[in-house]
């Protein structure tokens, strides 16, 4: 399921852009690629995070990775939820998985449709 009211990075990250903010967490074929995730590290509320820039890292049982911001801008908001919890990105990484919320500094350039990251994330599934 690739949600149609979402832009994508190619490394997995989805963002909701309302106005001047926008709600950044990762796909579904990210969260069932990593398997079940076991801790998850984010940027603090004021912190500035830029376009294709590292914002955090994430370890499942399978791997650890780096997570890229697919907006630059500061940091408004974070799951709080997650702390403790970050099963939450397993189980709805496009609702209550959510990450971390960013008021635009320039509008995000370059990121890929629906359509788009299907194709990827079909290409990857093979």
């Amino acid at each position: 399921m690739i949600p149609s009211d979402l832009l994508y990075m190619v490394s997995h990250e989805w963002v909701r852009v309302t106005d001047q903010e926008a709600l950044v967490g990762i796909t579904d074929f990210a969260q069932c690629q990593l398997g079940d995730i076991t801790f998850i590290e984010l940027p603090s509320v004021g912190d500035a995070v830029e376009q294709g820039g590292e914002m955090g890292s994430i370890e499942s049982v399978k791997a650890a990775s780096e997570l890229n911001s697919p907006v630059s801008g500061t940091v408004t908001e974070v799951n709080a939820e997650l702390d403790g919890a970050p099963e939450k990105i397993n189980q709805d990484p496009y609702g209550a998985g959510w990450m971390i919320r960013v008021r635009l500094s320039v509008p995000p350039q370059g990121l890929l449709s629906p359509e788009e990251y299907k194709a990827i994330a079909e290409c990857n599934d093979e």
